[in-house]
């Protein structure tokens, strides 16, 4: 359990979190706020309801004595996956939610900050890592958010902008280069008292062989070389599932792209930056562009060790560019912020894992089942939430989060 936080930058990081949700939703009507794209992704309305319904129901209801919900049928409408904690209104059904609306719930975002933040400044040990906890949670969504809003606006034929200033182009990155790691007995995973989810413990021994890892991500113009060379042509490269979702869906490019020189971002449509990582890719399209690339992807333990005693610095929600963008330099350089990048694990229990007690213990563990990991965060994260051991995971045919990749090789 991480050392409980003082109150006072407790409370700050309290308002900051959940003042952003709401800035991030600034140039959206509540049209834009109601409408859902695909079973994968949420209204951005569901987004800020069910935030405020994870603090209401795992502190506030247990600890204020007397307290009433603004609303008993919220717990079923805003409930996601917690099964112990109740039924909850199926996932595809949530943009058929034209209430409550925008406005009510804001109110209830008021509703259920007033009563946090007189808990806050009483925080103990446990509380301050529950708030820290329902804090980071809201992070995750502000990039769901993003994510899921930038789909829903891609299927309207204008291709409206959410923001106008977004996805500024970057620089040159320069050109590919490697740089190696001497294999062995190292140890990965969370140790310490700074906050982290049940997934990223316990720290443990690995072994390594050999390797190198890429100095940055694979970029636009070189996953386009892939696409002109008959990648999405050629089944060598595939593995067998990813072949035929490559197949059943009909993918050609990358989520987004209108063909070679444009594709749709948060800022509307503009030019493919050939120099920026390239994004909204699967698994299956990223390992297929490994091999063609005569290389592969890095596992998650070489990804760790490799980014261990970098600065989490990038190109993160706080830049916002809202876009992968190009970076030069030397070295290692966009390891955080940019695109997640896929890796070749499986998302699985660490030797000797224990998640969370209660209906905690259903926010990652369940999940531990054919997903893959991916590392380093990306322009729609904020950077105080992302370090080296940080796991985020998704289905291998998912691309519409900013997913990219990074190659590896043996020595």
């Amino acid at each position: 359990m991480p050392e409980p936080a003082d109150a006072g930058s407790l409370t700050d990081f309290y308002r900051q979190v959940r003042a952003l949700s709401l800035r991030l939703c600034e140039t959206l009507g509540p049209e834009d706020m109601t409408v859902q794209s695909m079973p994968d992704a949420s209204p951005v309305k569901w987004h800020l309801a069910h935030v405020t319904w994870f603090f209401e129901h795992f502190i506030l209801k247990d600890r204020v004595s007397g307290y009433r919900p603004i609303d008993d049928t919220y717990h079923y409408l805003f409930n996601s996956y917690y099964y112990t904690a109740g039924d909850m209104y199926l996932r595809p059904r949530r943009g058929l939610l034209s209430r409550p609306t925008v406005e009510e719930v804001v109110s209830y975002r008021g509703h259920v900050d007033a009563h946090m933040l007189r808990m806050i400044e009483h925080a103990d040990e446990n509380l301050s890592f529950l708030v820290a906890l329902g804090l980071n949670h809201e992070q995750q969504h502000q990039e769901l958010l993003l994510t899921d809003i930038k789909h829903a606006l891609a299927q309207n034929p204008l291709y409206p902008v959410f923001r106008e200033d977004a996805a500024a182009p970057g620089t040159s990155g320069g050109p590919l280069e490697w740089q190696g790691f001497a294999g062995g007995v190292t140890e990965i995973g969370h140790e310490g008292n700074g906050f982290c989810y049940d997934n990223e413990t316990p720290c443990h021994r690995v072994w390594l062989e050999d390797f190198e890892i890429a100095t940055r991500p694979v970029t636009h113009g070189e996953y386009l070389e892939f696409i002109r060379a008959g990648g999405y042509r050629t089944p060598e490269f595939w593995l067998s599932d990813g072949w035929t979702t490559v197949q059943s869906e009909g993918w050609t490019a990358p989520l987004y792209w209108l063909d070679e020189e444009r594709c749709f971002t948060l800022g509307g449509l503009k030019p493919l930056d050939m120099d920026a990582p390239v994004t909204h890719i699967s698994f299956y399209e990223a390992d297929a562009y490994a091999r063609w690339a005569s290389a592969r992807l890095p596992t998650e333990a070489e990804w760790e060790t490799a980014a261990r005693g970098l600065a989490v610095e990038g190109n993160f929600l706080e830049s916002g560019a809202l876009q992968p963008r190009g970076q030069d330099g030397d070295g290692l350089r966009q390891m955080y912020g940019d695109v997640w990048e896929w890796t070749a694990s499986a998302y699985a229990p660490y030797p000797g894992f224990r998640p969370l007690a209660g209906s905690l213990g259903e926010y990652n563990g369940k999940f531990m089942s054919s997903q893959r990991v991916l590392r380093g965060g990306s322009c729609a994260s904020s950077r105080d939430h992302v370090r080296a051991t940080y796991r985020n995971f998704f289905y291998p045919h998912q691309r519409w989060q900013f997913t990219g990749l990074r190659l590896a090789r043996d020595i």
